[in-house]
């Protein structure tokens, strides 16, 4: 069983109490699948609904994937580094953009911004960590893993998980290739650890369920 860090769903109400608090009356930026998301300057944006990849291209052309950014959960070119860092979105999001004046003249969402980047970090740790397992099938499952307790929706067969992650992302993700995580993946299928619900959604069907 791999580490992963776990949700704290106390912190993840009192973020999205701020900020409808804070602001209300903000126009959301509505993106559809696969859009790039620019890193403004001095400014975070704030996940709202939907998924975010953060994802870099290396020297030899390849795509990296650096993380997600799920619901309440900051990203943006203040916490990217330099120009290595890019963003798209996964599946349709509702997005908010911040600058950081506001954040800093607001000291309770600044608080609670806080407390979501140390989240992000522990994500990224965890991600790190998995990438320094020998076998390629011990990371998809602790990626896998990670999702699922990240993100995943309860279900009957255990925790959906309502990403559009192609065998490309995750082989980026886990720096092997897309011919390997489609052989392991049809390994876990034919195992039981992992389903396709009917909307072809992956389901990890051996961890707890979150309620």
């Amino acid at each position: 069983m791999v580490f992963t860090p776990s949700r704290d769903s106390g912190s993840n109400q009192a973020f999205r109490a701020v900020l409808e608090e804070s602001f209300q009356n903000r126009d959301l930026v509505q993106l559809p699948t696969g859009t790039s998301v620019p890193l403004l300057r001095n400014h975070i944006w704030m996940v709202v609904r939907g998924m975010v990849k953060l994802h870099s291209i290396s020297v030899h052309g390849d795509e990296l994937i650096l993380g997600l950014a799920g619901p309440n959960e900051p990203f943006g070119e203040p916490l990217a580094h330099g120009d290595l860092c890019e963003a798209a979105t996964l599946c349709a999001c509702d997005l908010l953009c911040l600058s950081l004046d506001e954040i800093e003249a607001t000291p309770q969402l600044a608080m609670v911004m806080a407390r979501a980047m140390a989240s992000r970090m522990r994500q990224s740790e965890a991600v790190i960590a998995l990438l320094g397992l020998r076998r390629v099938e011990d990371r998809l499952r602790g990626f896998l893993e990670l999702l699922a307790q990240e993100y995943g929706q309860p279900c009957e067969q255990g925790l959906r998980l309502n990403l559009r992650l192609t065998h490309q992302d995750l082989a980026s993700a886990l720096s092997t290739t897309r011919v390997t995580v489609t052989r392991l993946l049809g390994l876990l299928r034919e195992e039981g650890w992992l389903k396709i619900s009917t909307d072809r959604q992956l389901v990890i069907s051996h961890l707890p369920k979150r309620h």
